[in-house]
């Protein structure tokens, strides 16, 4: 069990090299927090296109065809 223990925390420890320090966290946070912003004023423009072209696309497959004389 002992080895076990070993075995997990020394797996572990470069783990920790991957977190930032606290001072820096902030920084990354507020980056995440201006991408989240901007991302959403591109999503709001772009997602109702999106859709009006989806709805469209499917028109053209689903509906029926004019009939011919």
């Amino acid at each position: 069990m002992l080895q076990l223990f070993f075995t997990i925390a020394f797996s572990a420890a470069p783990l920790t090299l991957y977190i930032p320090p606290v001072r820096c966290l902030t920084v990354f946070v507020e980056t995440m927090e201006e991408m989240g912003m901007e991302g959403r004023v591109y999503s709001r423009r772009v997602f109702p296109r999106a859709r009006i072209a989806w709805s469209r696309l499917l028109d053209c497959f689903f509906s029926p065809s004019p009939s011919r004389p």
